[in-house]
């Protein structure tokens, strides 16, 4: 069937953002005077745990605390993590976090040939907007037919709930689309909702498990930093992933 939508996840796939993540929640940290500081050993293990609230209820969960004191730290977890949601917005707003390689070529290319653009993201709402603002200018927002975020379904991923609402409201079947992801809860997600899935890593997941995925890249690749060995090995058109390539793959 012919592709008629790219569906985008954001952490880590759109942008590198997990640092400006783990900044922010440091920030906040220091912010309510918690005493906490999440190192990138500490980020990498959390990073099991999706949506940022809830790997903050998880971290609170395995303190050396009792119980009365964690229950009031979990209560103070919506305003912890607004703090953090403010300090990631000013960064991402600032234009401290890129687009990964490819990905402002690929929506291109994408909207040029008229189809849709969607996104299916754990994070929050402003948090898209932030970075889509910062990225791709004042109307990049308005490019996505659909944005679906993580706090309006009831399971977050590795669930294929958001990936399913996404797909309601673009009124296309899952083998209509492509979903583009980077961690194996992603990938989980998207498959388990139908999809055909290109993968492409971070430092933060690559060596995970991605047997599942249509496409394993490294990043979507571009004219001046193009893809190691391709054109030739899953790649045609060129030596980073174009929609002529994503067309074929897919079918």
């Amino acid at each position: 069937m012919p592709v008629e939508a790219l569906i985008f996840d954001i952490d880590g796939t759109l942008a590198d953002t997990e640092e400006g993540h783990r900044t922010a929640f440091n920030l906040a940290f220091e912010r309510f005077k918690l005493g906490w500081k999440w190192d990138r050993d500490d980020y990498f293990g959390l990073l099991r745990v999706t949506g940022g609230k809830e790997r903050l209820v998880h971290y609170i969960e395995h303190l050396r605390l009792g119980d009365a004191e964690k229950r009031r730290l979990v209560a103070r977890v919506p305003d912890i993590h607004a703090e953090k949601t403010k300090f990631y917005s000013s960064m991402a707003g600032d234009g401290g976090i890129p687009l990964r390689p490819g990905v402002a070529r690929l929506i291109a290319e994408a909207r040029a040939a008229g189809l849709k653009l969607a996104i299916a993201s754990t994070t929050t709402r402003s948090n898209i907007d932030a970075l889509l603002r910062a990225t791709l200018g004042a109307a990049g927002a308005a490019w996505f037919a659909v944005i679906a975020c993580g706090d309006e379904v009831e399971h977050k991923k590795p669930a294929p709930d958001v990936y399913r609402l996404a797909l309601e409201r673009l009124n296309l079947a899952a083998a209509n689309c492509v979903a583009f992801e980077d961690s194996t809860n992603g990938l989980r997600a998207a498959v388990g909702a139908g999809l055909w899935t290109v993968v492409t890593p971070t430092m933060w997941t690559e060596g995970s498990d991605f047997a599942n995925a249509g496409l394993l890249l490294p990043h979507l690749g571009e004219p001046f930093q193009p893809l190691p060995g391709e054109p030739g090995r899953r790649l045609r058109a060129a030596a980073w992933l174009t929609l002529a390539d994503v067309h074929r793959l897919a079918a």
